[in-house]
């Protein structure tokens, strides 16, 4: 029982992990390239394609007005909407507007297990993910039970369940 805990636990934080990196689709990205460019130039709203211009519409009218960092992060951020499969567009589109709904202290909590998660050494990461795919490839009441058991444990048997767990 304490492993599957101990997975819903994994599972859990390496969804959170997964939610954030589906919405790094529209949250800014700057690459050690683009920062050392970024003070030099910024993007003119007539450079960018027509597609990355539908992309980013909302912006027209107050683009030049935008720090020269955050046109090129939009710019690339709408480059890589615009190469993702449909499918894959979904999917970002949903996670995000899921991101959206949640309050400022559901985001705290993710950005805090998403945070938490980076400092982990790479092996740990890896057990993580390892352990997230095998609750994903579970059928999904059984994914509901564990998530249950997990719930029902109490704070004194979860961390027992952290302490006790395998590296």
């Amino acid at each position: 029982m304490m492993v599957q805990a101990m997975k819903t636990r994994s599972s859990n934080l390496l969804a959170t992990l997964l939610m954030l990196l589906a919405m790094s689709c529209f949250v800014p990205h700057v690459d050690a390239q683009t920062a050392e460019g970024q003070q030099q130039a910024g993007v003119k709203w007539q450079d960018l394609s027509e597609s990355q211009r539908k992309v980013l519409g909302k912006f027209e009218s107050r683009w030049d007005q935008l720090p020269l960092a955050r046109q090129n992060s939009l710019a690339n951020g709408a480059q890589r909407w615009l190469s993702m499969p449909p499918e894959q567009r979904t999917n970002a589109r949903e996670r995000f507007q899921r991101w959206q709904s949640l309050d400022k202290e559901q985001r705290r909590k993710i950005r805090g297990r998403y945070q938490q998660f980076n400092s982990l050494p790479p092996a740990e990461q890896a057990r993580i993910r390892k352990n997230f795919r095998r609750f994903q490839a579970l059928p999904p009441e059984q994914r509901r039970e564990l998530r249950q058991r997990f719930r029902d444990l109490t704070p004194q048997q979860r961390k027992r369940l952290r302490e006790n767990r395998p590296h």
